[in-house]
């Protein structure tokens, strides 16, 4: 019969071992990238300097700040939260969020717990809330990060409460008033009530989105509002008071002065773009993208350019190659369809855009030579091609085209002081 070993100093002494080391861990694994930060950033940063690509995008952060100021005058008392979730909309998050916070936002917004993990890791404590669902096992991690879970459900609330009753969790409770997303039904006081007076949670905030507060008709976004401020209410006469209601994205922030609140999340407008599309006032595109011309070649008429020879020259011409493609974010809907500047001025794509390369019509631009910029997002000259104009062409909206731009191409941000190559 094997020998049972019974429970001693020595054995108590192992798990008190054993926790140590389990603590120590976690402490690594949290501090990880700033460890790694420290250990290599200059050796990476140099590296960084010495390669450069034939594709990039440039940041103008000084553009960003103006943008964020903007906000913050629209807000006039309410405090900004600036949106940083995708990587701040394909920008780049942690040098958006340093620039954002340095122009007024008094916190951040992100969807996913690993967004703020890299937040943090790059040094930032400003607030910072979760928009999304939190991954089971995350939690615990999320919460000794010191970022703010938005709390959507009694189930996620419960959860949350356990692991949080020896330090209580500052949370953000979600009401879903019209979006159909994420959030407590106005219509269930209860289980709203219940969250918010769960041992363990701190009531720091109650948030909703608007569906339509883009459109010309606010007729339902109104009634959005009116379902929250209802909740607010709810809220406050049950003694709850101290946090802070926000429920303005971009496009109510600009058209719907009664939901500004407290906060205000502004997002798109933060890159220079309107909600819906507009023309942008007096907000400045924060993102160019960019790339240089590989090579030029004279062909004759009746060349077949691309795949699938989609597109045949009706006379002679120049075509110029560019190493930027679908697999870079520039979109294959754009396909005979979009158009770039050189030297400023339109030259169309032809044929089919390719995972690494464009083809363009250059035979009415004199002098477009190898190594020649080319601006496929930005301006150039008198000419400009924005985000708008190319979601207009391919069937969506300025969102998805900034947050498409991808990984594998270089941010390099300028501001007033020096450009950093990311």
């Amino acid at each position: 019969m094997p020998r049972v070993r019974e429970p001693g100093p020595q054995t108590r002494h192992v798990r008190i071992r054993r926790r140590r080391r389990r603590k120590r861990f976690q402490r690594f694994r949290r501090f990880r990238w700033r460890w790694l930060q420290r250990l290599y950033g200059r050796q990476l940063q140099r590296l960084s300097l010495t390669v450069r690509e034939p594709v990039w995008a440039e940041i103008d952060l000084d553009a960003l700040g103006h943008n964020v100021r903007q906000a913050a005058k629209m807000a006039g008392p309410a405090r900004v939260m600036a949106v940083v979730k995708a990587n701040a909309y394909g920008h780049g998050s942690v040098q958006v969020a340093r620039a954002a916070l340095a122009n007024g936002a008094a916190s951040l917004g992100v969807a996913r717990a690993g967004e703020g993990e890299l937040l943090r890791a790059a040094g930032i404590t400003a607030p910072i809330l979760i928009f999304g669902l939190i991954a089971p096992g995350e939690a615990e991690k999320v919460l000794d990060l010191g970022l703010t879970p938005a709390v959507f459900d009694l189930e996620q609330a419960a959860a949350l409460a356990g692991l949080a009753r020896k330090h209580p969790a500052g949370v953000h409770l979600k009401v879903d008033t019209g979006m159909g997303r994420l959030g407590f039904s106005p219509d269930r006081p209860e289980d709203i009530l219940k969250a918010a007076g769960l041992p363990g949670l701190r009531l720091e905030g109650l948030f909703t989105h608007f569906a339509t507060a883009d459109d010309p008709d606010l007729s339902y976004a109104e009634w959005q509002l009116e379902r929250f401020l209802a909740t607010d209410r709810l809220l406050r006469e049950a003694g709850f008071a101290g946090y802070t209601a926000h429920a303005a994205n971009s496009a109510a922030l600009i058209n719907l002065p009664a939901a500004r609140l407290d906060m205000v999340r502004p997002g798109i407008m933060l890159y220079g773009y309107h909600p819906a599309g507009s023309p942008a006032g007096n907000l400045r595109p924060v993102l160019s993208f960019k790339a240089l011309v590989a090579q030029v070649k004279a062909v004759p008429a009746g060349f077949r350019v691309g795949y699938g020879s989609t597109h045949v020259t009706p006379a002679s011409t120049l075509l110029a190659t560019l190493p930027v493609g679908y697999a870079d974010g520039f979109s294959r809907k754009l396909s005979s369809l979009g158009q770039v500047l050189i030297h400023g001025r339109r030259a169309p794509v032809l044929g089919r855009v390719c995972m690494d390369m464009i083809m363009v019509d250059v035979g009415h631009i004199a002098g477009v030579r190898p190594g020649d910029e080319a601006v496929l997002y930005g301006e150039q000259g008198d000419e400009a091609v924005w985000a708008d104009e190319v979601a207009e062409k391919t069937g969506t909206i300025s969102y998805e085209v900034l947050c498409a731009v991808g990984a594998r191409v270089p941010r390099i941000y300028r501001d007033t002081l020096a450009p950093e190559e990311s």
